[in-house]
């Protein structure tokens, strides 16, 4: 395989000639030019990205921790930044941290090594002086779906607790007082704080439910038949149910169905995120909508400024949710 060296020596001219002409530098010369390429052509020389980005200090490359780019929430936010990368030349990095400390360490560490332009960082394992301390180093990083209140000017976030109380809200408001609560078993904040949203709406609505009204599973449709399947066995009595996620949400309709519950007839069941799936389940579903497209484009747009040094004016990044009404919630009526 040909080097810089061949190259220079095919061409008559020194390597640092050669690399001026690889990263069309205006100090090379015509002449410079035209016998490189030459040279080139005739060795089969591509020249290595890593060793350009090193002359240049841009590797036209945008890196992005999710975590399970499977899941169409991930699909979502990346198709967005990708996007937008694409509008200004750059291609995209993408690394899966599954919500694991050492996964997502990994995965940052590899993004750093590749030396990305610009950093979108979903991260729901690394401790705050973990992030911190990346942030620190890494001038373009963004943190998607994290609040840090010492980095809040480059985190952009969602109000979980406000999200899962509209939902557990509208449930109260079609006149149900019996809502169970399908969660997430994963250890994140985002976990808690819906919990927390669910059962803020019920206390300030006077509704007191046993423990046994929230049940858990992997934020999966696999996961919401489970948590479904267990609430159903523990014989819970519900009109009403608040899902962690659309997918849970799906994984909740299937079991009612296969136990002949009618939704929403007997049975209104809400979603959280509006992903692709709440559109085309029967019914259609009802469902809190996570803005992650326009999240992501805020993410991956400031950290593209960050990279340029660009003077970055003061704004709200935390984001509000809404209710997405279709068919899965009716009034219910004793």
């Amino acid at each position: 395989m040909s080097t810089i060296k061949d190259v220079a020596k095919e061409a008559g001219v020194s390597i640092a000639t050669v690399s001026r002409v690889i990263n069309k530098s205006p100090k090379a010369s015509k002449a410079a030019i035209a016998s490189v390429t030459e040279a080139m052509s005739k060795l089969g020389y591509r020249p290595n990205a890593a060793a350009k980005a090193l002359v240049s200090q841009n590797t036209n490359t945008v890196g992005v921790l999710v975590g399970d780019v499977s899941d169409p929430f991930f699909g979502t936010l990346i198709k967005a930044i990708d996007a937008i990368a694409n509008e200004h030349g750059k291609h995209t990095l993408i690394g899966n941290g599954h919500h694991d400390s050492k996964k997502e360490r990994e995965a940052i560490e590899l993004l750093i090594n590749n030396r990305c332009d610009a950093f979108v960082i979903h991260s729901k394992a690394l401790s705050d002086e973990e992030l911190i301390s990346y942030a620190r180093e890494i001038k373009s990083m963004v943190l998607i779906n994290r609040h840090i209140d010492e980095i809040a000017d480059r985190c952009i976030s969602l109000d979980n607790f406000k999200g899962s109380y509209l939902a557990t809200q509208y449930l109260i408001r079609h006149g149900h007082k019996k809502i169970a609560y399908v969660s997430s078993n994963h250890d994140i904040e985002d976990v808690d704080e819906r919990i927390q949203g669910y059962q803020a709406a019920l206390q300030d609505n006077g509704i007191d439910l046993p423990d046994g009204y929230i049940d858990y599973g992997s934020p999966s449709s696999e996961g919401g038949e489970e948590a479904m399947t267990n609430l159903l066995t523990k014989s819970v009595q519900m009109t009403g149910v608040v899902c962690y996620n659309d997918n849970m949400a799906a994984g909740v309709l299937s079991v009612a169905h296969d136990n002949g519950i009618a939704v929403p007839e007997h049975l209104s069941v809400i979603g959280f995120d509006d992903v692709l799936i709440a559109r085309y389940v029967y019914p259609r579903l009802t469902t809190v909508r996570y803005p992650i497209e326009m999240m992501a484009e805020k993410a991956i747009n400031l950290a593209l400024r960050l990279t340029n040094d660009e003077e970055i004016k003061p704004e709200l990044l935390r984001f509000s949710p809404t209710v997405v009404r279709r068919d899965s919630v009716i009034k219910y009526a004793d």
